[in-house]
């Protein structure tokens, strides 16, 4: 049974990171928003949890405080292990990027994000399970229709209605609203899977991130192949620690192991001194895909726009999308609040229809770089001359590690940071 069809200026569906800061940036522009959240908070969401300096930029933008008395766990650096080196490098800190990283999992940071957009004047309604749009009769989105889930997230059996003129579809990898406008995945994009879990462990206020650049598979021969991708330990300030691993599809054998399985092993060899152990794993092992290049296209189209996982904004080179998310939520708000200033229909339409060209600007190129990247690491031979001739190098992995997270300084800077900034800009987006 339908109840009453309630109107706002802008629909945003998915209260994740980009869903959230889209929401709360259309609310400081004076937009009437309702940010639609199939689950009820607090909800869980696979990630790593680490946020680089690109991801605290975006929280400062967004005026989000972060001190440690509520749980945000800073972090200086990166310390990465593989090929026999252990090195430390920190966040290398310029005037666009902070020097420090932080950690939060998922289950608060999103609610906090949430609660954030509610304060700044969102309207935000848990338990709407978005299940298609409404089209006007130029096949353009002016609304969705939401199962009411109820607290065990069970449908209830009602439905709801919400109509807007701009819907901004934030619902993730699958993005059920996407596929209902006819926007497929793109196949000639990277993917990657990770998997992870929470550990306790004594270690848990390490100042660095950790990643290992050496992940094995083991074929029905014996044989070990390493695999395009790396493991992490993200402590987080509070007893435990996020552990998982990312692996991307550019490897010949995806598909053809178990992720989960390869953890365990990988765990089961972690020095002592963390204490990770199936004793103190405190959580399943648990999966998710992460969508990379903007494999979901057009950005926008007919009243639609793709904010995060939904566009497929996930970073080639570090599997991070939680700072790509809240960017994209920040141009996007700004262009649909401009749009919606604007004095007829055809006017809106033509600001609206900016946006893919203005994500491109800002991610395309650099994305394309990272789909390259992926492409060469995908081949075990590279990859293994990269362990082996790259991380003896502490003046390479700086520069990687710049690379990686995306932290050139915008612009000036050293000559590395005007070296990739002209690598990104001379890279043609697609």
């Amino acid at each position: 049974m339908s109840e009453q069809v309630e109107t706002a200026d802008v629909i945003v569906v998915g209260a994740g990171p980009g869903g959230s800061a889209t929401a709360a940036y259309l609310a400081q522009h004076g937009l009437d928003v309702l940010l639609l959240e199939k689950a009820t908070f607090p909800r869980d969401k696979i990630c790593g949890d680490g946020l680089t300096p690109r991801a605290v930029r975006e929280l400062i933008n967004l005026g989000v405080p972060t001190r440690p008395e509520d749980g945000w766990h800073r972090t200086r650096g990166l310390r990465i292990v593989g090929g026999g080196v252990r090195m430390e490098l920190d966040w290398p800190g310029n005037e666009t990027f902070p020097p420090f990283g932080l950690v939060r999992t998922r289950m608060d940071l999103d609610e906090t994000l949430a609660r954030h957009a509610e304060r700044r004047g969102a309207r935000l309604l848990q338990g709407m399970n978005v299940s298609g749009p409404i089209l006007d009769h130029r096949d353009h989105i002016v609304g969705v229709t939401a199962k009411v889930m109820g607290p065990n997230g069970r449908a209830t059996g009602a439905t709801r209605e919400f109509r807007a003129r701009v819907v901004v579809a934030a619902d993730g990898n699958s993005s059920r609203l996407s596929l209902a406008m006819d926007r497929p995945k793109r196949d000639d994009r990277p993917m990657g899977v990770a998997v992870r879990s929470y550990f306790s462990t004594p270690r848990h206020d390490d100042g660095y991130l950790e990643s290992w650049l050496e992940l094995w598979t083991q074929d029905e021969a014996g044989a070990r192949h390493l695999m395009p991708g790396y493991g992490w330990i993200f402590p987080l300030g509070d007893g435990t620690a996020n552990v998982g691993l990312g692996i991307l599809d550019t490897f010949k054998d995806f598909g053809n192991f178990d992720s989960r399985e390869v953890m365990r092993r990988w765990v089961a060899e972690m020095p002592e001194d963390w204490g990770f152990s199936e004793e103190t794993r405190l959580a399943p092992i648990r999966g998710a895909a992460l969508p990379m290049c903007f494999n979901r296209q057009p950005l926008y189209d007919r009243g639609l726009l793709l904010v995060g996982d939904a566009g497929g904004m996930v970073n080639p080179f570090n599997g991070e999308g939680i700072a790509e998310a809240m960017e994209a939520g920040r141009y996007g708000a700004e262009i649909i609040a401009s749009a919606l200033a604007r004095a007829t229909p055809g006017e809106t339409e033509a600001v609206l229809r900016s946006y893919p060209k203005v994500m491109k600007d800002a991610l395309g190129g650099y994305f394309m770089l990272g789909k390259q990247f992926a492409t060469l690491i995908g081949h075990p031979e590279v990859m293994r001359l990269a362990v082996r001739y790259g991380l003896p190098r502490k003046a390479l992995m700086r520069l990687l590690i710049k690379i990686m997270a995306n932290l050139p300084q915008e612009r000036g800077g050293r000559l590395d940071d005007r070296v990739i900034n002209a690598l990104s800009r001379m890279t043609p987006a697609a």
